[in-house]
């Protein structure tokens, strides 16, 4: 294992997590890290669909706290991606359980409590591997950033793409859906649009990935795992914004809502991924919370400080 200097500067640290290989060929992951010498507390954070690690603002608030900081770029992502891969590829979600273990290993040797963080997609993945990892006392909380628990689609698609989705499974590896183009959401948060975020557009790009079926076959699997409930034995905070918004073009609402998931159907499915589940809605929250306005974002790292003090504690979550 050899950590070589990362993209964000001196202060961070990236290592490739060889993955053996798939359909494609060689796979990595790449744990990137900011050390706290000393400190037996850290977070792992995993992004979601469409994305990489970047935010190194959420880094800066746990490493002042003395907490070390590690993010994984997941398999086909930013710095894993790999020339001969398509972007965001996978047949299952518990395809990237694998780099989780290891980046969870790597994490452990240097602390005693480790909380994960997840974004979006990174969110469901994080409450599957979880709840197959329960009783392990490999976590001690998840914290959970708009996680995607369910398609912000109307009833009778979501209906249909469970009717289709041994349909969807069996098609070449990479079938596009044609779902068209939405560029809402990136355009809200780049600095070279309308957003504040400087951030690598070839590893998220502003209309996002092409939605490939066997991979949203993948997602719906999980989605009913989900749904059929869970039990992960952690503290579990879920933080959403206040509310939606249908948006495929800019609107200057994009940058008070949430543009890709609905906010309603992160609360009602939350409380079936364990029995301490703590939901929280933030007004004026984009989809990727800590990217929201600078007033809503120190609204939800108080939130997350707040509630970490409590769940480390074996408290009740006090608002």
């Amino acid at each position: 294992m050899c950590a070589v200097d990362d993209i964000l500067g001196p202060d961070y640290e990236a290592i490739t997590l060889p993955m053996g290989r798939d359909a494609e060929g060689e796979v990595v992951a790449t744990l990137v890290r900011r050390p706290v010498p000393g400190s037996r507390r850290a977070v792992l954070y995993l992004h979601g669909f469409t994305d990489y690690f970047f935010q190194t603002h959420v880094a800066d608030h746990f490493v002042s706290q003395g907490i070390g900081f590690y993010a994984l770029d997941l398999r086909k992502y930013g710095r894993s991606l790999l020339p001969h891969q398509t972007r965001g590829l996978v047949g299952s979600v518990t395809d990237y359980f694998p780099e989780i273990d290891e980046a969870v290993r790597i994490v452990r040797e240097d602390c005693d409590e480790l909380t994960i963080m997840a974004h979006s997609t990174g969110g469901l993945i994080a409450v599957l591997w979880a709840d197959r990892m329960r009783g392990r006392g490999l976590v001690d909380a998840l914290v959970l950033n708009s996680p995607f628990l369910d398609l912000n689609v109307p009833a009778l698609v979501r209906g249909a793409a469970d009717a289709l989705g041994g349909v969807l499974a069996k098609l070449p590896p990479k079938t596009v859906l044609p779902l068209g183009v939405a560029t809402a959401y990136g355009t809200s948060l780049h600095r070279d649009h309308q957003g504040e975020w400087d951030y690598d557009l070839a590893w998220k790009p502003l209309e996002g990935f092409s939605v490939h079926a066997v991979w949203l076959a993948a997602i719906r699997r999980a989605h009913r795992r989900l749904h059929a409930g869970l039990r992960v034995d952690v503290p579990v905070l879920v933080l959403a914004a206040e509310q939606s918004l249908k948006a495929r073009d800019f609107v200057p609402g994009a940058h008070g809502a949430d543009v890709v998931l609905d906010t309603e159907q992160i609360a009602r499915w939350s409380t079936r991924i364990g029995p301490h589940v703590t939901c929280v809605r933030v007004p004026g929250g984009m989809h990727d919370l800590v990217l929201s306005a600078e007033p809503v974002r120190k609204q939800v790292f108080a939130e997350i400080d707040r509630w970490t003090a409590y769940a480390y504690q074996g408290k009740a979550y006090n608002p």
